[in-house]
């Protein structure tokens, strides 16, 4: 059983996350936040919505579970168990009323750790204080979808909400009765404490018996910038060997920028090698150029484009380029993100360049590239993310080179399905989005980003139809079981192809290195993911990068 705490997810990315899990077999428990939202059950009356959901800042759903209209919203707890419901009755039907019942027995019991009486009341699904009493009043709102035995939805519970929000409503279509929190009934408690009892009380009631497999995004986010690259202070500097004796010493170690060093430790990172650390013999790439290297590079100077092979310092460079296959990076060369481990520019994006669709395909036609890559940098200046340029290529290229192989990896695109939608319609063999580390360092390694929304973005991608890809960089402080986990998701979400590689620090100003990833440990990742997650192709080594072998690992899978 795998429990994930999320932390903030908009309700349309976590929609359609619990959908994709819902459909396919492997069992979440997905705790989180959301913006504040109103859903509508499908018995749900209209008119028990007061207001235009607009109007106070919120958005408004209809959904495919039971009851009537509820609100989610910063400071209350949501909890989404999709998974396969015990306890089957006659006819091979699930037996809902039990199922519910443990739902709301897991809140009872939370609320009695934390000194609050609760309980139920007959034919009102939901947990509530003083439920026998003259003042009842819900304290968590339960809501389920059950099909083919499993379970989607599920319960929210009233942390440190602000109860004004219910007042726009009539809650759960219930009129004559209030709503509460813990704070409201005078309990302080940390989300990250009632998190921990949920999980704890969920083990006993909804998956009794099984293991559990716990990941957590870090609790406490700062919103400075990661560190000094992305605050315009430039790259840093160059990250040199350790000397030998025909090596002058490199220069004197600099501090890992303040901001940087503060996400790592509430992450949980310490320590990690020292900048001038030789690498190990398995991380030393030859420097061999050979006629097929220089021709790509001197096409890519005469049309104008930008390789990520050369903006990202791949160490893989001259194995790809010898063998005549680049990964041309749209968009221009400057990036909105900052990311903790990329080299690329942070400063302010340029203009669009419209013609680059031609000039890319124009690039591949020339080459004669049997399989091409295109990625691009994150775009959240732009209304579609950059998403129309990425379309655009690959549908010139298809018109230019008709029998060459395209695969997209892509940015977020600030969670448009709209956006998605413009990809995917232009029909690349492989969309591919790295997730890029585990859930416990999401927000140190890459802070403008979201484990949830590229694991949704990934699912939105595949109930398109399309073979999808992601990737992770490993060696800056998680660990393996943190790593499987990750593969566990992304395999849980239908992505096909997954890669691994070690990560390698650019600058001084980036993230450290916390260790050296061993050969065997790659090779373990590999045959985990293939051979007991059920991955179609993991593509993992100490080199390994998101477009190496791009072209041999889609042939794997199409």
């Amino acid at each position: 059983m795998r429990v994930r705490w999320l932390g903030r997810v908009p309700y349309a990315e976590a929609w359609d996350l619990q959908t994709t899990l819902f459909e396919g077999e492997a069992d979440h428990l997905l705790l989180l936040e959301h913006p504040p939202v109103y859903t509508h059950g499908v018995r749900g009356l209209t008119d028990h919505v007061l207001v235009d959901p607009q109007t106070v800042g919120a958005e408004l759903f209809h959904v495919n579970r039971g009851g009537d209209v509820t609100f989610h919203g910063p400071g209350q707890l949501v909890g989404y168990p999709v998974m396969a419901v015990p306890g089957r009755r006659g006819g091979g039907l699930a037996d809902t009323k039990n199922w519910i019942t443990a739902v709301e027995q897991t809140i009872i019991d939370v609320a009695t750790d934390l000194g609050l009486a609760a309980d139920r009341i007959d034919g009102q699904a939901g947990v509530w204080v003083d439920a026998d009493g003259p003042r009842p009043r819900k304290l968590a709102a339960v809501g389920v979808k059950l099909s083919r035995g499993r379970s989607m939805h599920g319960f929210a519970l009233n942390v440190d909400v602000d109860l004004d929000w219910f007042a726009h409503i009539v809650p759960c279509g219930i009129s004559d009765k209030g709503v509460t929190s813990l704070t409201a009934e005078g309990i302080d408690v940390a989300m990250e404490d009632v998190a921990e009892l949920v999980n704890t009380h969920a083990a006993r009631h909804l998956f009794p018996g099984r293991d559990v497999d716990r990941q957590d995004v870090a609790w406490r986010h700062a919103t400075t910038d990661l560190s000094a690259f992305s605050r315009g202070e430039g790259p840093g500097e160059p990250i040199r060997p350790a000397p030998n004796k025909h090596e002058p010493a490199p220069a004197p170690e600099r501090a890992v920028p303040v901001q940087l060093g503060r996400r790592l430790d509430q992450a949980g990172v310490t320590g990690g090698l020292d900048i001038g650390a030789r690498k190990p013999e398995w991380m030393r790439v030859k420097l061999e150029t050979n006629p097929e290297f220089r021709r790509l590079k001197s096409v890519s100077r005469e049309l104008g484009l930008v390789t990520v092979c050369e903006e990202a310092g791949c160490p893989n460079i001259f194995d790809c380029w010898n063998e005549g296959t680049a990964t041309f990076m749209l968009l221009g060369e400057r990036c909105t993100r900052a990311c903790g481990f990329c080299l690329v520019d942070t400063r302010k994006p340029e203009a669009v360049d419209v013609s680059e669709p031609d000039r890319v395909a124009d690039a591949v036609a020339s080459l004669g590239l049997e399989f091409a890559v295109l990625t691009m940098v994150a775009r959240d200046d732009l209304d579609d993310g950059g998403a129309s340029i990425v379309a655009r290529s690959v549908a010139r290229i298809r018109e230019k080179s008709p029998g060459a192989g395209v695969e997209v990896l892509i940015s977020d695109l600030k969670g448009s399905a709209e956006s998605l939608k413009t990809i995917t319609d232009a029909a690349p063999d492989i969309v591919n989005h790295n997730i890029e580390t585990v859930a416990r360092l999401q927000r140190a390694v890459r802070p403008s980003a979201s484990y949830a929304r590229s694991l949704t973005l990934l699912a939105r991608a595949k109930s398109a139809g399309m073979t999808t890809k992601s990737g992770l960089i490993v060696g800056m402080g998680e660990e393996p079981d943190e790593v499987l986990a990750t593969m566990a998701d992304l395999a849980a979400v239908g992505v096909d192809i997954v890669t691994i590689g070690q990560y390698l620090r650019p600058t001084t100003n980036h993230l450290p290195i916390n260790r050296w990833v061993t050969p065997d440990e790659f090779e373990t990742f590999k045959l985990v993911g293939e051979r007991e997650l059920g991955l179609a192709h993991v593509e993992s080594s100490p080199l390994t990068r998101s477009s190496h072998h791009a072209g041999s690992a889609a042939a794997t899978v199409l």
